[in-house]
């Protein structure tokens, strides 16, 4: 970001009238990193199971989420992204940024104005000494009449280029507010996936306890009933009456976070919970991709929404730098006007009553107490913080999607941990039934190893719907925005 100077000698002002220079510095885009990866070589853990696999290169296609193979997925993003009341904002934001962009390009153009005036005036004579004289035919206080139409034009030079910088600056801010809208158009479809893969858990979690509460229900009977044959004990009846009361509770917590859930997809969706339809989603009812692209490190910082917000602001810091040398320098405006006044509408038109004026105005900064210095050291710091933004956005960026990274392995190792898990704890369950039917165990042993069982089969939806959000994750990581520029 190397400034260029616009040094103008008296000697030489005549020729910067015409050729005029831009002061300030100007903007250069930030070298892409030469990274390959985002891990180091021996941080690269294994993956394991049927995890899906990180493949670098131009990354996700702008609709990803239709990786999951869910129509129905599709159709609530879409919906959200056309309903979302936080995204219309983003929009209108956006038209605005640049309305207010084309407004600062109007500066640089003339600006032609057009007038028109009737006007009536009565002369006070007393006020001068003179009173009526009908000689003169004045009988009392006579009135005056003018009409003029005119117009005029006047055209900023811009020798140092202050509004060339400022409609750079300006345009800066919209491309910013525009790379802010595609990343919230990116926020609320991945918000939407999150929502309905958290719905498909908690459905997958209530599915798991039911079925432990059925099986706590048939322990109750049939240790009620071999109690009732003189076969069973008061304590294996009340164990079976605790266990039963201690796993309910689970269900309406499982059912209000449900409701959470759907309240939130209902407000993403930009309707009312009590409109929102079924949300009947299973885990199973999702795809895992195989294959998850991820953008290469020199292609994500061209591409991803914040970082390239991050970038227009720096650019838009940098033109500012300019704006604020310009006012140190002079500055010349021409013009001209032009005015047809008559005393009458028929006269308007004879060039009798035709006046012009052709001008040029100078303004330059003699003193105003260190103002415009320290506006532009002012400039001059706010631009290295945009530089500093724009590099720890790079940063949070790539650290972001080498912790997914690593979640993506991580997670299929968690995954077919808890498979085993699960599989050794129905194993033990189907035993300890065996075993209690032929009153080698007691009622403790089954209901221990039930417990085993659902602790294995909640903690396996959880790592799976682990593994399906962090996948998502991983896609809004690496995907790019899809706003028309």
């Amino acid at each position: 970001m190397r400034a260029r100077r616009c040094l103008v000698p008296l000697a030489f002002f005549p020729a910067a009238l015409v050729a005029g220079c831009t002061v300030g510095p100007d903007f250069h885009r930030p070298a892409a990193p030469v990274a390959p990866t985002y891990r180091a070589a021996d941080d690269v853990a294994p993956a394991a199971g049927a995890a899906p696999q990180a493949s670098l290169g131009e990354g996700p296609q702008a609709q990803w989420w239709r990786a999951f193979g869910s129509d129905a997925l599709d159709q609530l993003v879409d919906q959200a992204l056309a309903h979302n009341e936080s995204l219309a904002a983003s929009d209108a934001t956006l038209a605005a940024a640049q309305a207010q962009w084309r407004a600062v390009l109007g500066r640089r153009a003339p600006q032609i104005d057009a007038n028109a005036r009737a006007e009536q005036q009565q002369v006070n004579l007393a006020a001068f000494g003179f009173g009526a004289s009908p000689a003169l035919g004045l009988d009392g206080n006579p009135d005056f009449h003018l009409y003029s139409v005119g117009g005029g034009i006047s055209y900023d030079l811009d020798l140092f280029g202050g509004l060339k910088r400022q409609a750079e600056q300006s345009g800066s801010l919209a491309l910013a507010q525009q790379r802010q809208t595609e990343a919230a158009h990116l926020a609320l479809a991945g918000q939407v996936v999150n929502q309905v893969l958290t719905i498909a858990a908690i459905r997958s979690q209530m599915a798991a306890q039911q079925a432990l509460l059925s099986d706590d229900a048939r322990n109750l009977d049939l240790m009620q009933k071999r109690q009732q044959g003189g076969e069973g004990t008061a304590v294996e009846v009340l164990s079976a009456q605790a266990q039963l009361a201690a796993d309910r509770p689970a269900l309406p917590a499982l059912q209000q976070q449900l409701a959470q859930a759907r309240a939130t997809l209902a407000t993403l969706l930009g309707m009312t919970p009590d409109t929102l339809g079924k949300t009947d989603f299973t885990l199973e009812q999702f795809a895992l991709p195989a294959q998850v692209p991820v953008s290469l490190p020199s292609a994500l910082v061209h591409k991803r929404p914040d970082i390239l917000a991050a970038e227009a602001q720096l650019h838009a810091a940098t033109a500012e730098i300019g704006v604020a040398t310009a006012r140190l320098y002079p500055n010349i405006t021409l013009g001209a006007t032009l005015e047809q006044a008559a005393p009458g509408l028929g006269d308007l038109t004879a060039n009798a009553f035709r006046g012009y004026d052709i001008f040029a105005g100078l303004t330059a900064p003699i003193f105003h107490g260190g103002t415009l210095k320290a506006q532009r050291e002012a400039a001059v710091a706010r631009a290295r913080a945009a530089d500093h933004t724009y590099r720890q956005t790079v940063l949070t960026a790539f650290a972001q999607v080498a912790e997914l990274l690593h979640a993506l392995d991580n997670d299929a190792q968690g995954v077919a941990m808890q498979q085993d898990a699960l599989a050794v704890a129905d194993r033990a369950r189907t035993l300890s039934r065996k075993s209690f039917d032929v009153g080698n165990s007691g009622v403790l042993q089954v209901i221990d190893s039930q417990r085993t069982w659902q602790r294995a089969s909640t903690a396996l939806v959880q790592a799976r719907a682990q593994q399906f959000l962090n996948v998502a994750r991983l896609y809004v990581a690496t995907a790019g925005g899809w706003v028309t520029e």
